[in-house]
């Protein structure tokens, strides 16, 4: 293509589409746009968002200020400062097996960690299965870099003693991961659902993918939130049956577990093999994350047991708080979550979840995030983040009552 005489590039023709159709058809997320609706109101309740309505810990922010005063304000290595992948492997050896420090990789975020999997992984064509509900990212990044995205859904199930839970069918799923499929995305626990799955499902998926070459990308963002069981647990994880070169990629964030949700820094668990190439793509990505973030990040890992439990005891305080008052709806069948930080709850009859949640927010004031924000296995619920006091949860329930007393009728249904 030549230059004209100004030097810029001649126009291309007016339908030419400024933009990859790979990106031009990705969802915009459903939470933000009932978040959108809200701009400008301040008598809002917001339950919209995953995060919890407290700040980060101050010996968090502490070891940030005390970075930045030290003049830390530098590059620093790709794949992370050594003390932080250090820390992380004595964190994630202390609950799983042996995790060496030279399968780290630290990252700008959860969601950079996902993105760099992407494109390790993912060609054009590739076929992705993702266990559904979730996270609408999980879902959309493989389709930036061209793959194909195949869902499989949860199951809202009515179990004895009328208790619902959401359920993975494993014949489904197992039937879905055919020779040829280049990864499996699982998200456990499960945002939206609470979902949590077992450590012998886990033990059949890593077999199956085994045999056929499946990659496993396991977002573990909530593996420490987790409900009924001793305060010395976490999540079954892939980590605790995997081998250190099984085409195995572990996500995980300083976010949930240590309230840094605008700190921007996760991490991923690679194959050793991989490790010299993932920081290749960190150079090309966002080169590093900052020292500052970093050192809040091992304060976080090395000293934040007791803060993390003390999360744990008042969100399982929420977690049942909530879960109580929207079992006594009449409209609402609410499953228990295992874990993450949500209720996600059916409303009989709902049809746009979307509608719903915008209707919320006009004539409510209550902020809640729809459920066809996590694909269509999600539609007829709503998301409701229950990381807050039991006093606002109080607030929320009570504009939800006021609201389906007089307003659910006029919805679209």
């Amino acid at each position: 293509m030549s230059l004209s005489d100004d030097g810029a590039l001649p126009p291309g023709p007016d339908d030419a589409p400024l933009m990859r159709s790979g990106v031009r058809d990705l969802r915009f997320s459903a939470i933000r746009e009932v978040a959108n609706a809200a701009i400008g109101r301040e008598d809002i309740l917001p339950f919209w968002f995953g995060e919890p309505d407290r700040s980060t810990p101050e010996f968090i922010c502490a070891a940030a200020q005390a970075s930045l005063a030290a003049g830390e304000t530098f590059y620093t290595p790709n794949l992370g400062e050594p003390a932080l992948r250090e820390a992380l492997a004595r964190y994630l050896s202390s609950w799983h097996r042996p995790v060496d420090e030279n399968r780290i990789a630290v990252t700008n975020s959860g969601v950079s960690a996902l993105m760099l999997t992407a494109q390790a992984l993912y060609h054009p064509g590739d076929r992705v299965v993702v266990v559904t509900p979730v996270w609408p990212n999980l879902v959309e990044i493989p389709k930036i870099l061209g793959a194909r995205v195949a869902e499989v859904p949860l199951r809202l199930l009515r179990e004895p003693q009328n208790v619902s839970r959401w359920h993975l069918d494993m014949e489904t799923l197992l039937a879905a991961l055919t020779p040829g499929t280049r990864a499996l995305v699982i998200n456990s626990p499960n945002n939206p659902s609470g979902w949590v799955m077992s450590a012998a499902q886990q033990a059949m998926v890593l077999a199956h993918c085994r045999r056929h070459g499946i990659w496993i990308v396991s977002d573990e963002v909530y593996g420490r939130i987790v409900f009924d069981m001793p305060a010395n647990r976490c999540a079954p994880s892939f980590l605790d049956i995997a081998d250190a070169r099984d085409r195995l990629i572990v996500i995980n964030s300083f976010s949930k577990s240590w309230m840094m949700t605008g700190w921007r820094l996760g991490w991923m668990v690679v194959p050793d093999t991989l490790i010299e190439d993932m920081g290749k793509l960190i150079e090309y990505n966002s080169s590093c994350a900052p020292a500052f973030v970093q050192k809040a990040g091992l304060a976080a890992v090395s000293q934040g047991e007791a803060a993390l439990r003390d999360t744990l005891s008042r969100f399982q305080a929420s977690r049942d708080f909530l879960y109580r008052e929207l079992s006594a709806f009449a409209q609402i069948e609410t499953p228990l979550p295992q874990g993450a930080m949500y209720l996600f709850f059916r409303v009989a009859g709902l049809r746009d979840s979307l509608a719903l949640c915008k209707a919320l927010v006009a004539d409510a004031g209550l902020g809640l995030a729809p459920g066809s924000a996590f694909g269509p296995a999600g539609e007829g619920c709503i998301r409701w983040c229950f990381a807050s006091s039991q006093d606002r949860l109080a607030q929320g329930v009570a504009r939800l009552r006021a609201f389906l007393a007089t307003g659910l009728a006029k919805q679209p249904r």
